[in-house]
């Protein structure tokens, strides 16, 4: 039998030399796996996983979503939802900031993933604010972190995923995302005023529009609006499942993009492969990662990871904490993805063993995750960014991310000491 923590090492070193996350994943999986119970029995167990989940009418909801999210942002409603955000905050100091943040939060309301929004926006708004002086420090920062909501704000895939890997409902773990997002954008803000502040900068203000003309600006946000409404308050009702939901929301996000006119029939061939490959993508990962929680149920790996979290003491927030530093470690070398894809099989037996709600720990999960979006050395919002505006250093980007990763550990603590923060909606629901 090849003992768990041999397992772990050998999987971390093969996704610091570069191997893919699915394939890791399920190599240790099937190996461990045999070391316990036999290679044919092993590979039975790895036929059986990659079939009976690769048929399931519940997986679904992934590419559905996804290409909800390519429609999205073929549609250019990115930009509309910036010029509305601007509008209204315009006249403050760091406004174009305080707009990027906003409009971050309302894209991923509808597309669902953080790099998509990260790279959307900083085709907008980077100009803008660069154009009236605002250090690329201040700029790329409120870029980098409103991007990491795309991956909490629902529909979220991350959470479609964690959903699935735990079993828990998805259309309540959508819901549980809404008002942690929330706190997200308004903690951003904070942290644009705080660098304002910090910055001693004279960043320039706009004249302040009349409440009519803030009003009209919302026009372009309708489209976006009215589809997230359609696709939240389905599920909320219980009128669509959240699978039904996804395909009505791909189907409105493609008439947002044909009746914007963006939308091409070229266009609409790089969309479905895109979808196509990135489903591809995610499922391998998935089920790599159930072929792991095979070989962590059969080695014994919960109980003695739940003994050595005991050494922080014996409560269960002390279990919480404990998670919390790993999961903050663990952000320093592995990417969100994997590091979900890791943990989540290892950890939530023993955080439903301590009595804390599965719903509340995904949104957890994500908000930690979105924390290792934007630190180093690993940030990917970060380097998304970097890539698109290549005159800027990591290191810059990195130092403005500070104010943001400040409100990020206020909101994990908010979450903690208040978990209705998360379980508020879905108790309603």
């Amino acid at each position: 039998m090849i003992e768990w923590p041999i397992g772990i090492a050998v999987l971390i070193a093969l996704l610091l030399v570069g191997m893919p996350i699915a394939f890791s994943l399920t190599l240790i999986g099937v190996v461990g796996t045999a070391s316990i119970i036999g290679l044919k029995p092993s590979f039975a167990l790895l036929g059986a996983t990659f079939f009976d989940n690769g048929r399931s009418y519940t997986l679904t909801v992934m590419p559905l979503f996804l290409l909800m999210g390519n429609f999205v942002v073929q549609s250019g409603i990115a930009r509309e939802l910036y010029d509305s955000a601007h509008a209204w905050l315009r006249h403050r100091k760091g406004g174009l900031a305080l707009a990027t943040v906003a409009a971050c939060g309302g894209f991923s309301s509808v597309c669902g993933s953080s790099l998509a929004t990260a790279a959307t926006m900083s085709k907008i708004a980077l100009p803008s604010m660069r154009r009236f002086g605002y250090p690329d420090s201040l700029a790329t920062a409120s870029i980098a972190a409103g991007g990491t909501l795309g991956i909490l704000i629902p529909p979220s895939v991350i959470l479609v995923f964690y959903g699935i890997m735990t079993q828990q409902n998805i259309g309540k773990l959508f819901m549980a995302g809404i008002l942690p997002g929330v706190i997200g954008i308004l903690g951003y803000s904070v942290a644009v005023m705080i660098s304002v502040r910090l910055l001693k900068q004279d960043l320039p203000a706009a004249p302040k529009l009349s409440l009519r003309s803030r009003f009209l600006a919302l026009k372009g946000t309708a489209g976006a609006l009215l589809l997230f409404i359609f696709v939240m308050g389905g599920i909320y009702l219980g009128i669509f499942t959240p699978t039904e939901s996804a395909g009505m929301g791909a189907f409105g996000a493609f008439l947002l993009a044909l009746f914007s006119g963006r939308l091409k029939l070229a266009d609409l061939g790089d969309i479905l492969y895109s979808t196509a490959k990135t489903t591809a993508m995610m499922f391998f990962i998935l089920f790599g990662a159930l072929t792991f929680t095979n070989y962590v149920n059969l080695s014994g790996m919960t109980a003695d990871i739940q003994s050595a979290l005991s050494m922080f003491g014996d409560g269960p927030y002390a279990t919480i904490i404990a998670i919390l530093i790993v999961y903050l470690l663990l952000g320093c070398v592995l990417e969100g993805l994997s590091m979900i894809t890791l943990t989540v099989p290892i950890f939530h037996p023993i955080v439903a063993a301590q009595g804390f709600d599965l719903i509340w720990f995904g949104i957890f999960v994500v908000v930690i995750t979105e924390v290792s979006y934007i630190t180093p050395p690993v940030g990917m919002n970060a380097f998304v960014l970097n890539t698109v505006v290549r005159d800027v250093s990591l290191r810059t980007i990195f130092s403005g991310l500070l104010p943001f990763v400040a409100m990020d550990i206020v909101r994990i603590a908010l979450l903690i000491a208040f978990p209705a923060i998360a379980l508020f909606i879905p108790s309603m629901m």
